[in-house]
């Protein structure tokens, strides 16, 4: 069934419901008036001050003709204001019918886009794996070394595998879930975070340094790890070797700001607008082919810190660096910095 079909079948409810009451508190209305009509007396003061002498039964007829002209125009004003609610109300009900089903629409698209771009993703390392087999089946004459490598290779191709399905099983638990914040030492997340980017940081010969001012912030520790962790090792990938990335914090009256900034080869503001959507990889000749991954790193930073009630923003320019910003609460009152 299409989203037009539902959005109108709801439009059809709401329509439903507001006619109902509409038409209810007409047919009320109309009892009662029609019982105030019945309950008129004759006009018997008014006949004495008239040239006219009025017999009763020329008052009753006379009373019966104004109660029923005032009934038929009482139903022809009340089908007119059903009319207007009719038109109105369908109006009203299409677009509340559409609000309503404008965030299960805006979900079912993002489910329906994560599921199309996930069998993309894995459908290369399967490819990858089933061809290498095919390639070896088929060779007769197949050595020991050979065979061997076939097999590294698989191996290489099945940790891929592994790594993109624990990470959209990640992503999918932080759709999913819903976090308890506590005051946290940024100094302490900020340093669980390092250690664990401390081995490709090595590799590159790349020089972290923080400069972490004693705050306290509303988050939920091994989450907040993890963002930083994510930040971290999207820096490392995107800066060529010995250079240096730095991780500085300040404080607002509510606010405490974290940045990390790298010096790597920036982007431009196109990549910007898009880097924090799931699957989305910088174009890899312009990457150099820096930073292999599978696109869903920044995604899960920017759901963690929305489960954070902050913000992430990015600032980068082409060849000079970038410098993402996280935005936490503070725990309490702390002093502005």
């Amino acid at each position: 069934m299409s989203f037009r079909t539902t959005t109108l079948r709801l439009a059809g409810t709401y329509l439903a419901i507001i006619m109902v009451m509409s038409l209810g508190f007409s047919l009320v209305f109309y009892q009662t008036s029609a019982a105030q009509l019945e309950r008129q007396r004759p006009p018997s003061e008014a006949g004495r001050e008239q040239e006219f002498h009025f017999t009763d039964h020329t008052v009753n007829r006379f009373l019966e003709r104004r109660a029923t002209e005032a009934r038929q125009e009482l139903i022809a004003q009340l089908v007119l204001v059903n009319l207007a609610a009719l038109a109105i109300g369908s109006v009203v009900s299409y677009l509340l019918a559409e609000h309503t089903l404008r965030p299960i629409r805006a979900n079912m698209h993002a489910q329906t886009q994560f599921v199309s771009d996930a069998s993309h993703e894995l459908r290369t390392p399967l490819t990858a794996l089933r061809t290498a087999n095919e390639v070896a089946l088929r060779n007769p004459k197949l050595t020991l070394a050979e065979a061997r490598t076939v097999i590294e290779a698989n191996v290489t191709d099945a940790t891929r595998l592994q790594t993109l399905a624990n990470t959209m099983l990640g992503l999918l638990r932080h759709d999913r879930s819903t976090v308890q914040l506590q005051p946290v030492a940024l100094q302490t997340v900020v340093s669980e975070a390092m250690n664990l980017v401390v081995t490709p940081a090595q590799a590159k010969s790349i020089a972290i340094n923080d400069t972490m001012p004693p705050l306290m912030v509303r988050a939920h520790q091994q989450r907040l790890v993890q963002l930083l962790t994510i930040l971290l090792d999207n820096a490392i990938k995107y800066s060529p070797e010995h250079t240096t990335i730095t991780v500085t914090a300040e404080s607002t009256s509510r606010w405490a700001r974290v940045q990390i900034i790298d010096q790597g080869i920036g982007m431009d503001a196109a990549t910007q607008r898009q880097i924090f959507q799931r699957f989305y990889r910088a174009d890899q000749a312009r990457t150099g082919g820096l930073g292999q991954g599978y696109g869903l790193g920044l995604a899960i930073a920017q759901q963690i810190i929305t489960e954070h009630g902050g913000k992430i923003t990015v600032d980068s320019t082409p060849g000079s660096g970038t410098t993402f910003t996280v935005s936490l609460r503070l725990a309490g009152r702390q002093s502005t910095r």
